[in-house]
């Protein structure tokens, strides 16, 4: 493994650590954990929202900047100046509203691994990949249907 190569390997290894040993259980307590609300893949997004509820940007916001409940910015930049030390091990969401469609972010906070398969980046309503969550998670949505509309939302206004 080239040296260049180790540290990102590392970092993304920590990453993934963080999220499986529980970081993210702030977001959904277990005890409170609704069940995973069904959804449809078409083409490259999920087009019908999880709730009829729609999503709500600043509770979004909130959740995307938010050491305890999404963890969004231990690997993403984002345009959330007030918050120090944001991660660059992944794409800054900075314009993703501009590039991507609302069905689009929706899978990529779902599953992101249905769009990149060697995606570090956690499922966060979908089951099936224990290994990248702490015991407590498995089988089980890091995000509420509710709380992945809020994101999507938004995520849709970043232009």
């Amino acid at each position: 493994m080239s040296a260049l190569r180790r540290p990102l390997t590392l970092l993304t290894g920590l990453a993934a650590s963080l999220v499986a040993t529980g970081a993210a259980a702030q977001a959904v307590p277990p005890s409170e954990t609704p069940a995973f609300r069904p959804f449809e893949v078409v083409a490259d997004g999920i087009p019908r929202p999880l709730t009829d509820a729609g999503g709500d940007a600043t509770r979004g916001r909130a959740i995307v900047a938010s050491r305890q409940a999404g963890l969004c910015l231990l690997c993403h930049p984002a345009p959330i100046p007030e918050e120090r030390f944001q991660g660059d091990l992944a794409p800054s969401l900075a314009g993703v509203g501009a590039r991507y469609s609302s069905a689009q972010l929706r899978l990529r906070v779902v599953d992101p691994r249905r769009v990149v398969p060697g995606s570090f980046m956690p499922a966060f309503h979908a089951p099936g990949h224990p290994s990248r969550v702490g015991a407590a998670w498995v089988n089980r949505p890091i995000l509420s249907a509710q709380q992945v509309e809020d994101v999507v939302a938004f995520l849709t206004t970043l232009r």
